[in-house]
């Protein structure tokens, strides 16, 4: 219900700036136009900033719920100048972007004020093709009364995870859990992170993905031991999760029924301080780096373009930090932020907006920002990654996992063969 209250506000604003400029030429006596395809809700609002900030140059948004699976255009479609959004880095989207390797510059987007990982997820064939808009991080969160049991003040690896909530397990007398400190079967997501350590176990296949045996079994693996040797069976770590962990994560750590749980910068961060009350975090590392969610957001030129000069206009905007700061205060003063953490969603991809202007809106990252060096970018997937993950890795992963030994798995192909089937 909450998604669609945010949802339709977002298309009736859609709809109205579309129809502001529909019948318009792209050329006017005023100004001229350009079209944004974007898959986030947020570019609107931003967008409108850009245009009440000069009379040149006007924006026009057109919402694309499958960004990434509606490139090309249809035939009878008006072309995009601009693409922001999700899912842009696989090979059957890159052809329709142009390289944007003139705009990398200290007067236009200084490359120096982007993370480097991201600004590298951006290239094809080292020429640039996309850039990095926002992105989240994995993390733990714990209450503050239980500081004193977390061994690192700023990250932890995936060992300290298991040791340290290990440590918190309490049995009564009969051998059940009253308390369990974290289990890897409570979250889907945190089975995939937890490949990345062993990875990169996945790798996109055209419209699909291969996967790699050895690597995924010696995650699967370390899963099952963590499991086995931490929390006696995936069964005990069920049957916790469904007599305790009913309320939201931050709700039953703050009970102290178990000690961390598993999340992303922006589940956590769109939670008011007030609502968080006692509640603190730390990164998760995988491979010594923290990595970025594969959901970043990124924008590209659309190679077939009317107003190219148009979008690299809007784009060299957009890339400045004081128009960052205009758009979380606008974002602020609109009470739009209810719902939505930072810059689409995310971090921004430029560091010194994290650093000097998110701890303003969001204090809980006051002392514990992430490092910039240690931001690491996912791999490119294919458009419909996202449902990969959902019908087919995350399914699979819970299987695979499990240490009842019982209980039926699936294998990927399987797996992969029935998501298949929904496009045959």
């Amino acid at each position: 219900m909450i998604l669609m209250k945010r949802f339709f506000p977002v298309i009736t604003l859609c709809l109205t700036l579309t129809s502001i400029f529909t019948g318009c030429s792209k050329q006017t006596e005023n100004y001229s136009t350009f079209t944004i395809w974007t898959d986030r809700e947020e570019i609107v609002s931003y967008c409108e900033l850009f245009n009440s900030m000069q009379s040149k140059t006007k924006a026009i948004i057109v919402y694309k719920k499958r960004l990434s699976t509606s490139l090309p255009p249809a035939r009878d479609e008006e072309k995009p100048d601009l693409i922001v959004g999700s899912w842009l880095k696989n090979d059957s989207t890159r052809k329709n972007f142009r390289q944007i390797d003139s705009l990398l510059s200290r007067d236009c987007v200084d490359t120096q004020t982007i993370y480097p990982s991201l600004l590298e997820y951006g290239k094809a064939a080292g020429k640039q093709y996309l850039l990095p808009v926002s992105f989240n991080l994995p993390l733990v969160i714990f209450s503050t009364k239980n500081t004193n049991k977390i061994p690192d003040k700023y990250a932890l690896s995936l060992d300290q995870i298991r040791d340290t909530s290990a440590e918190f397990n309490t049995v009564n007398k009969d051998g059940v859990y009253t308390k369990m400190g974290f289990a890897p079967s409570w979250d889907t997501e945190f089975l995939y992170e937890v490949t990345k350590e062993f990875g990169p176990c996945f790798k996109e296949k055209g419209t699909s993905f291969s996967w790699n045996e050895e690597k995924l079994k010696s995650a699967v693996n370390y899963i099952k031991t963590w499991t086995s040797e931490k929390n006696k069976s995936t069964t005990a770590e069920q049957d916790f999760e469904f007599k305790y962990l009913y309320t939201p994560k931050y709700r039953h750590i703050a009970f102290e029924r178990t000690l961390l749980a598993f999340t992303f910068s922006n589940e956590l961060f769109k939670i008011s301080s007030e609502q968080l009350g006692e509640i603190d975090y730390r990164w998760v590392k995988i491979k010594n780096g923290l990595p970025a969610e594969d959901k970043i957001v990124s924008m590209a030129v659309y190679s077939k373009a009317k107003n190219p000069e148009r979008a690299e206009e809007f784009i060299r905007w957009f890339f400045k930090e004081e128009n960052q700061k205009l758009m979380l205060e606008r974002t602020n003063r609109m009470q739009l932020d209810t719902a939505t953490f930072g810059i689409a969603s995310g971090f921004s991809s430029i560091i010194s907006v994290n650093e000097h202007i998110f701890p303003t809106y969001y204090q809980n990252l006051l002392g514990n920002l992430p490092d910039a060096k240690s931001v690491t970018s996912p791999q490119g997937f294919p458009s419909r990654w996202e449902s990969l993950k959902e019908r087919v890795i995350y399914p699979y992963l819970t299987s695979a996992a499990d240490t009842d030994t019982s209980r039926k798995k699936e294998s990927m192909s399987q797996l992969l063969s029935a998501w298949s089937k929904q496009f045959d």
